[in-house]
């Protein structure tokens, strides 16, 4: 069994979804390949707390997904950074830029709930579900074979474009040969939700330590999203801690700012690493989101990175439709992700080794510069246009004319 498609999608999740979403929209036909039964949500729909640049949030607007969340999101207005042990920090505030906020803290299965209720109103979607990719063949005549095997046995699409969005461990990836470079950053984060004394405020807080980040997230129920890094070696005691010890643990990291952390919910662990493809492209072939880069959270840049590298490659379909999966097309694509890219890769990965380093002779080189950071406003206004989203060529959709 056989099926032409023009595009078509390995991966059901955060950017998966939203790169369907984006295609349906100027009409191309696509189909996105799923693992998980219909009803079943993936599993990164979980309470992780994700926090939407604006520019996100603008996209998710104009793609009607942010209308379909059905939790109120939580507005971060300031942005607070401090390190333990270190003076000085950075503080950033929305009012100072004529916006009311930087971005949103939605939790993960809300927005799996949205993107399936706006994914269920795409009739001309193609869905293969549950389905799990099985290889690609050989480019023949401008298209390439896709074999998926689902309940019924093996069959084939045919594309003019495959997108990979399965993940860090991307089998799209390895079909092609691609190869990764990979950073172990032998540390482990801890996600939960969390109240406090002082309900949020607008305040994102974000504290950094030896061990890693540990930060505050203001969500929209009245209570906090909870990120609390560990060192790998101790990830395993800090799982087994109880509520009150592990809110102990987290007190000590975050200190008072919203005052005595009084409950958490479950809590959920993730080893964090960072892994790069060599290459974005191949024949017929696109790799985004965690197939392309997973990154540390740290200043919370992935999700975002992702969708901006699925509305890029939505707009220059819909500028040249001849052919979305032609090498001219490829390189376009590469080209124009390139600044935004290299400028998050650097930021996320500098950032994560500048306040992670344990050397006492790096203490006073970080207060200075966050002293630095706080007083220079060129400076501050680079990282608010990162915070928010808008570095290098944004997608359209990204505007706020757009939303």
């Amino acid at each position: 069994m056989s099926t032409n498609h023009d595009v078509v999608i390995v991966g059901g999740g955060l950017v998966g979804a939203s790169l369907a979403i984006a295609l349906q929209r100027i009409g191309v036909d696509c189909a996105l390949v799923e693992a998980n039964p219909a009803g079943t949500p993936p599993a990164v729909f979980d309470q992780r707390n994700l926090s939407f640049a604006a520019a996100t949030v603008n996209a998710l607007t104009a793609l009607g997904v942010m209308a379909r969340l059905r939790s109120a999101t939580g507005p971060i207005r300031r942005i607070h950074v401090s390190r333990a042990g270190d003076f000085g920090r950075v503080t950033l505030d929305a009012t100072d830029y004529d916006r009311p906020w930087f971005g949103q803290v939605v939790v993960a299965r809300d927005f799996g709930l949205a993107l399936e209720a706006r994914l269920a109103e795409l009739p001309a979607l193609a869905r293969y579900r549950p389905a799990r990719f099985v290889r690609l063949g050989a480019v023949v005549d401008g298209r390439r074979p896709v074999v998926i095997a689902g309940d019924n046995g093996e069959q084939t699409l045919n594309a003019r474009l495959v997108v990979g969005c399965d993940g860090t461990a991307s089998s799209v990836r390895q079909a092609v040969g691609i190869g990764t470079l990979e950073q172990d950053y032998l540390q482990t984060l801890f996600v939960a939700r969390a109240r406090a004394e002082r309900g949020p405020d607008g305040t994102a807080w974000e504290r950094f330590t030896d061990s890693g980040p540990t930060a505050l997230l203001p969500r929209g129920d009245r209570h906090y999203g909870l990120i609390h890094t560990v060192p790998r070696a101790e990830a395993g005691a800090v799982a087994a801690l109880d509520d009150a010890a592990f809110l102990a643990r987290a007190q000590a990291a975050i200190g008072w700012r919203a005052g005595r952390l009084l409950e958490v919910g479950p809590r959920s662990a993730y080893p964090l690493a960072r892994v790069l493809a060599r290459e974005l492209v191949a024949p017929r072939v696109v790799l985004m989101g965690n197939a392309a880069q997973t990154i540390h959270p740290i200043g919370a840049q992935g999700f975002n990175l992702g969708l901006r590298d699925a509305l890029t490659l939505a707009e220059l379909i819909e500028h040249d439709r001849n052919d979305p999966g032609s090498a001219g097309q490829l390189a376009a694509y590469v080209a124009r992700r390139g600044p935004d890219r290299e400028q998050t890769l650097a930021f996320s990965d500098g950032l994560a080794r500048f306040t992670g380093n344990e050397r006492p002779a790096a203490r006073g080189l970080r207060s200075l510069g966050l002293l630095a950071a706080s007083a220079s406003g060129s400076l501050k206004a680079t990282l608010v246009g990162g915070a928010m989203g808008f570095r290098g060529e944004v997608p359209a959709l990204c505007r706020e004319d757009a939303a």
